[in-house]
This record gives C-alpha cells, sequence and structure tokens, in this order.
C-alpha cells in the first residue's frame, strides 16, 4: 500500500489561500488516482476532488469549483490541492487518498493519509 502524509493546513481569514500537499512513499502514484476529502466537525466525510493517473482529468464537488484546483508531479509522488477564496464552512480537517486508476474516482480510496486541518476564520 502507498503511504501519504498531507501538509499545508493552517489558520487563514475568509479570502485567503492555502495550498495543501500530499507526499506518497511505498508505491510510485503515477498509477493511483489522488483524492482530496474533507471532514468537518459533526459532519460526514466529503469528497472534495480527485485527479486521474495523468492529471489531465480532474472532479470537483460543485461548492468548491472555481475556488479549488488538484494537481499532482508524478515525478516528486505529490498531489497538491490549491484552495482560493476559502469561505468558513471549508474549515474542516482534509485527507488526502489514493486508489487504483480504473477510471473516475471513488468515494472509498483504498489508501488514506491523516489528515491536515484547515480553519478559515470570518
Amino acid at each position: 500500500q502507498v503511504q501519504l502524509v498531507e501538509s499545508g493546513g493552517g489558520l487563514v481569514q475568509a479570502g485567503g489561500s492555502l495550498r495543501l500537499s500530499c507526499a506518497a512513499s511505498g508505491r510510485t502514484l503515477s498509477s493511483y488516482v489522488m483524492h482530496w476529502f474533507r471532514q468537518a466537525p459533526g459532519k460526514e466525510r466529503e469528497f472534495v476532488a480527485a485527479i486521474n493517473w495523468s492529471g489531465r482529468r480532474t472532479y470537483y464537488v460543485s461548492s468548491v469549483k472555481g475556488r479549488f484546483t488538484i494537481s499532482r508531479d508524478n515525478a516528486k509522488n505529490t498531489v497538491y490541492l490549491q484552495m482560493n477564496s476559502l469561505k468558513p464552512e471549508d474549515t474542516a480537517v482534509y485527507y488526502c487518498a489514493a486508489h487504483p486508476d480504473s477510471g473516475g474516482y471513488t468515494y472509498t480510496p483504498q489508501s488514506w493519509g491523516q489528515g491536515t486541518q484547515v480553519t478559515v476564520s470570518s
């Protein structure tokens, strides 16, 4: 299995930006579809974005379209989530997840990171 470690979370004011990173070890990410999920206090975990193995296909939940951008660098075995125009409702623990790429994305990826906290103040 691939091991994933997120970084880049923190406290930011509404309207600000953060860039999350997800570094992988144990396996090369080039054959995996990579995901970002988030979980706010008292809420279920929510799909945020995904990117296929080549980076040519991306998927987003409607609430982040136009504000968040998922990207990957397979040479660095790293996936990113650029978050702009952040809102207080984006406050959550953000998780990186990986699943073997068989087309599309999944709500039940095989491998998960430990999460990184993002807090957006109003």
